[in-house]
Order: structure tokens, then C-alpha cells, then sequence
């Protein structure tokens, strides 16, 4: 017996597949599958976020719908994935927070921090709020930068803290393979096989849609999305190093390294949310998880209006729109914060700690067979 519905329909999918193992050449899923022949929740729920939703074993599967047994991996998994954030999340009290208005939710919550730095800047001093700032600190005039550092950097460590939490959680329900520990040979091949986006391929033809052709337009955009987020947050690492060891205070100049790491990774968290929203309603209804719909919009909608409302301030800055342009766009990146832990967000942390996993397995099995 199992704890859900949907992880005794993993269960049964995952016993017709290790019967037939077709699909074994398509992505990690079903060489990890094929190492069991029973499956606990930890395990199931390793598999769903080993998945990468590519759509090929449905494609390629003897036995997807119409037949009887009912074959449909990569739904089935996609539901598994998205209550495995819940049942990890921490605290659990917010398990269910995005279960289906994420996108409300976040904007709201952008929108509330944004109206209330409008609102305290205005009321101090209006002029401050729509006046024209110019150089360094001209930013900490709407905001005082212990303010700022106060607020965001409490939203940042809390978020740091509960994925940490859920991520420990994950990890000690998956288990550890017998005999092996995490090593750094598996570490690498899990960061890898993550920065490549190995398993997003379908076997190496793409992500098939509703057309049934497909294509690498997914990983493109995963790419783009990804490495756009990375260098938006080195931007942020060493615009704190400028401003507490050099004492240099924001805004830089266009030139300056933080101002190109953040236009870099702006432009890409502007192009791959846009295209992965694309690619997603391009995609057979029948692989997705349709109900969770707003969970899966919401994180990219955000990566989205942060780059946007970042980009614009960076145009803008040295306008009379300055100061209500800051006040959005902190808030956006307030809410991005704190919803973090639960969203689509986390799909990246449990889906590494599976591919570490995954390589730990692997090397395992390889020393058997030597053995």
C-alpha cells in the first residue's frame, strides 16, 4: 500500500514497464527503475523526479491509452512530482500554497510589498519617490540600503532555509543506495548531467507535443531560463562584494561588471520563460498535469517580471520613473523569494538530488559487475 492514490498508479505503470523495458535507452528513468523490483514511496517518488517530462516513452510505449493497461509515464509522474513538493515542503503548513493559484498568489504578494515601498516612500517624501537620482546611492534614496538588506535578506535566508529543509527531507526518504556514500565523482556526473540537461532529450530526437514531432526548443529554453537565473544571482553576489569591500554603492555604470552579469542573465530570463511558456501550451494535454497548471506558470511568470521590471529600471534609472519602477521590482523579486519553496522552483533541487542519486546507483552497479 501506498501513501496516494497516484503512487499506486506509479507503482502498477512502473511494474508493466520492468516487464517490457522498451524504454530503457530514452532517459534515466528506466535503467534506475530496472535496478528494483519493488517500489516504496521514496522510491516512486525518486523516479517522478528523475522524469524529465520529455513525452518519447509515451510516444514509443505498445501499451499508452487506448490499450488497456493504461500505459501514461510521463502524466503519471508529473502528478507524483508535484505532490512530492508538497509532502516535502517545509513547513508543512504551506504544503498546499500552489496547488492551483500560484500565479495569483505571487502577484499578489509582488504587488503588496511593491504598494507598501511606494506608499512609505511616498509618505516621507514625495519627491524622493518621483524625483530624478543620479549616481552612487542613488537607489537607498526611495529605501535606506539597511533597510533593504534587512528585508530581503531576511526573505532570502528563510527561503535558503526551507528548501534546504525540504531537500533533507527528499533525500532521506529516497535513501541512500546500500554501501555507497555520496562521492565527488557522483556529485560531478549529477552537475553534469544537470547543466547539459542530459535526460531532456527523448533519446536524443527532443520533447514531443500535441504534433507528435519533436523538437529541442524545451531544452533551449530550460538553458536560457536556467543560466539567465545564474548569472542574475552572480550579479547580486558581487554587487555585495562591491558594496561591503570596496565600498561602492549601486547604481553601477553600464560598463561595470554586476550592470553586464545582470543585462546578460536578464536578456535570458527574458527570452526562455517566454519560450517555455510557449512550448508548454504547445504540448499534448495528455502528458502534463493539467490541475497544477497555475504551479507550473507562476515561477516562470516571475523569473519573467523580475528580468522585465529589472531591465527597465536599468533603462530607466536615471528618470523621474525611477523610484516606482524600484518599488515594483523589488517587490517582484521579494515574492519570487518567498514563494520559492513552494513552487516549481524546488523541481530543480529534488530533480539534482535524484540525478545524485541516480549517479551513486549507477557507480554502484558498475562496481558490482566488476566484482
Amino acid at each position: 500500500m501506498h501513501g496516494t492514490k497516484i503512487l499506486e498508479e506509479a507503482d502498477r505503470l512502473m511494474t508493466v514497464c520492468n516487464s517490457c523495458r522498451y524504454c530503457e535507452g530514452l532517459c534515466a528513468v528506466f535503467p534506475a527503475m530496472e535496478m528494483r523490483r519493488a517500489f516504496s514511496d521514496g522510491d516512486l517518488n525518486y523516479l517522478a523526479n528523475l522524469c524529465h517530462a520529455c513525452g518519447a516513452c509515451y510516444t514509443d510505449c505498445q501499451f499508452s491509452p487506448p490499450h488497456e493497461f493504461n500505459v501514461n509515464v510521463p502524466r503519471t509522474l508529473a502528478v507524483a512530482r508535484a505532490e512530492s513538493y508538497a509532502a516535502y515542503a517545509w513547513p508543512r503548513a504551506f504544503a498546499g500554497t500552489f496547488a492551483r493559484n500560484g500565479l495569483v498568489i505571487s502577484l499578489v504578494a509582488a504587488l503588496s510589498v511593491a504598494a507598501f515601498i511606494f506608499g512609505f516612500a511616498a509618505l516621507h517624501d514625495r519627491q524622493v519617490l518621483f524625483g530624478t537620482h543620479t549616481g552612487p546611492g542613488a537607489f537607498y534614496k526611495l529605501m535606506p540600503h539597511n533597510a533593504m538588506a534587512a528585508l530581503f535578506g531576511a526573505a532570502f535566508l528563510y527561503a535558503i532555509g526551507a528548501l534546504a529543509m525540504g531537500v533533507r527531507a527528499f533525500w532521506r526518504d529516497i535513501g541512500e543506495p546500500i554501501g555507497m556514500k555520496t562521492d565527488a565523482r557522483a556529485l560531478l556526473q549529477a552537475i553534469r548531467d544537470a547543466g547539459e540537461l542530459r535526460y531532456l532529450d527523448g533519446g536524443g530526437v527532443g520533447c514531443f507535443n500535441e504534433d507528435d514531432r519533436p523538437t529541442d526548443h524545451r531544452r533551449l529554453y530550460h538553458h536560457l531560463t536556467f543560466y539567465g537565473f545564474a548569472l542574475c544571482f552572480a550579479s547580486t553576489c558581487v554587487a555585495t562584494l562591491y558594496h561591503y569591500l570596496l565600498a561602492r554603492e549601486a547604481p553601477y555604470p553600464w560598463w561595470d561588471l554586476p550592470v553586464v552579469l545582470g543585462t546578460l542573465g536578464g536578456i535570458g530570463l527574458l527570452i526562455g520563460p517566454i519560450g517555455l511558456l510557449a512550448e508548454r501550451w504547445k504540448r499534448d494535454s495528455i502528458l502534463v498535469d493539467e490541475a497544477r497548471y497555475g504551479m507550473d506558470v507562476a515561477f516562470i511568470a516571475m523569473l519573467f517580471l523580475t528580468s522585465l521590471t529589472g531591465m527597465a529600471l536599468l533603462i530607466l534609472r536615471e528618470t523621474a520613473a525611477m523610484g516606482p519602477l524600484l518599488a515594483l521590482h523589488l517587490g517582484v523579486v521579494f515574492s519570487l523569494f518567498v514563494t520559492m519553496p513552494y513552487g516549481k522552483f524546488v523541481h530543480g533541487m529534488y530533480r539534482f538530488a535524484a540525478l545524485v542519486r541516480y549517479a551513486m546507483e549507477r557507480r554502484a552497479m558498475a562496481q558490482g559487475t566488476a566484482e
